[in-house]
């Protein structure tokens, strides 16, 4: 296992995250904890979550994840040996239940920190994540931005000081922004600097084969303001694992138990995925080892978040990451982002 700083701290964290959204709902409590239980005997002593976990949010299954490993913490005592990340969620009309106002404004931030610390039988959380932005902006499959009717007024500044004083109390050691753009990063650098404020460490956002926004803008911003990258979706909801290849159904697939998230049943990700695994033959590659190399072999990544639902496929993911990609095949991995540029976004 390979361990990277989360930029700016003195917190190391391995380059696989084990992503938990699927545990509440997809997975039982039981199987949540084997799947962490594994993954630290693997060496990965990073975990993510959120409080709107598990997926798809709904107000039966509220804080669900958090509540799994938190149940975990407490039987295991092993809380020192986990780096855990955690997010607040955005505004979304649909989630009236998690409390009055779902904003990022300094009342909602310190309720929505201290309810996700109960549910995680902690005093504090490693990574505090703003899970997507306030403002209108392009995300969640959306490659343009669009001008449109927005209340929203900048209030970054307040945010990072509503952080800074939750990291003075102890409850959180480092922050970061999530399904964040240029600008949105940008500009909470900025309030940083000029006010002296904590730093966004992160930005958790979707890269894959078939996704690869990020570079545009964001992989430059990163680089140069020294900013980790939190890959997410790295197997594109299980496209990207070639079970889809075969003409089974797979019933049981997060892609046909959730319709709603679409992003990944293009005609052109099916397209770029069939020749991204053709790729992976001629190489005696899987295509899981082919897709999840890929993205451990860019320097913007310091950790890459991989989910299952079962502990064969948690394994195969882990081993993927001893794969190592050669030249020739980056370069043939870049020919058919050519022909099908970001299908996914």
């Amino acid at each position: 296992m390979k361990y990277n700083l989360l930029p700016n701290t003195d917190i190391k964290v391995s380059n696989i995250c084990l992503g938990t959204m699927t545990f509440g709902q997809q997975n039982t409590e039981s199987e949540g904890h084997s799947q962490i239980d594994f993954a630290l005997d693997k060496g990965i002593n990073f975990l993510d979550t959120a409080e709107m976990y598990s997926i798809p949010p709904k107000k039966e299954t509220y804080g669900s994840t958090e509540k799994v490993i938190g149940t975990w913490f407490k039987k295991s005592g092993r809380r020192d040996q986990v780096v855990l990340a955690t997010k607040i969620a955005g505004p979304n009309p649909n989630f009236g239940y998690m409390r009055d106002n779902v904003d990022f404004s300094p009342a909602s931030i310190r309720f929505a920190l201290d309810q996700s610390l109960t549910r995680l039988q902690s005093d504090y959380v490693d990574l505090y994540q703003l899970h997507w932005p306030e403002r209108k902006s392009n995300m969640f499959g959306q490659l343009g931005f669009k001008i449109q009717e927005d209340a929203w007024q900048d209030n970054m500044k307040a945010i990072l000081e509503s952080l800074q004083e939750l990291i003075q109390e102890g409850k959180i050691r480092a922050i970061g922004v999530s399904n964040e753009t240029p600008w949105g990063l940008m500009r909470f650098l900025q309030e940083s600097k000029a006010h002296h404020l904590p730093k966004m460490s992160t930005i958790q956002n979707p890269y894959s084969l078939l996704n690869r926004s990020f570079e545009v803008g964001l992989s430059e911003v990163a680089h140069r303001e020294n900013v980790g990258l939190l890959a997410y979706s790295p197997l594109a909801f299980g496209v990207l694992s070639g079970k889809f290849l075969t003409g089974e159904a797979h019933p049981n697939a997060r892609i046909n138990l959730f319709p709603q998230y679409v992003r990944y049943n293009s005609v052109q990700s099916k397209s770029a995925t069939a020749l991204y695994n053709a790729i992976a033959k001629e190489n005696k590659l899987t295509l899981v080892q082919l897709a999840l190399a890929f993205i451990q072999q860019q320097k913007m990544v310091t950790s890459t978040i991989i989910g299952a639902t079962s502990l064969t496929q948690l394994e195969e993911n882990i081993n993927a990451f001893q794969t190592v990609l050669s030249d020739e095949i980056m370069m043939a991995i870049d020919k058919v982002q050519q022909i099908h540029p970001n299908p996914a976004p």
